[in-house]
């Protein structure tokens, strides 16, 4: 599996619309890479001294499956880009190597990547 995180810096004058980016913009991202997403997630930075405003993290079962889904949607959603921020991201593209779970009982299960 690999996740595909998207970093936005915290710089002098910029801005991060976080409802819009979670309500709008994830969920656009979501449905136009369809079935190939695995999963999302948001962090938002907490404090002035955060480095980023937030993360999005989107899961693939491989980086080729990342590009088939991704490059016939690139322009749209690059596109919405300015609707929530000012900042030019920082993309990321790392194997998981592990994952982790709670059951319901609250025990941590890891799942290592083969």
């Amino acid at each position: 599996m690999i996740k595909v995180s998207v970093l936005y810096p915290k710089t002098a004058g910029s801005h991060f619309d976080i409802d819009y980016y979670c309500n709008k913009h994830m969920p656009m991202v979501k449905d136009k890479l369809g079935a190939a997403c695995k999963g999302l997630g948001v962090d938002q930075g907490i404090g002035d001294d955060a480095p980023y405003a937030a993360v999005g993290h989107l899961f693939f079962d491989s980086a080729e499956a990342f590009q088939a889904a991704f490059g016939p949607h690139a322009d749209v959603i690059m596109a919405d880009i300015p609707n929530y921020t000012n900042v030019q991201p920082v993309v990321l593209m790392s194997a998981v190597l592990i994952n982790a779970t709670r059951s319901q009982a609250g025990e941590l299960h890891l799942h290592r990547a083969g």
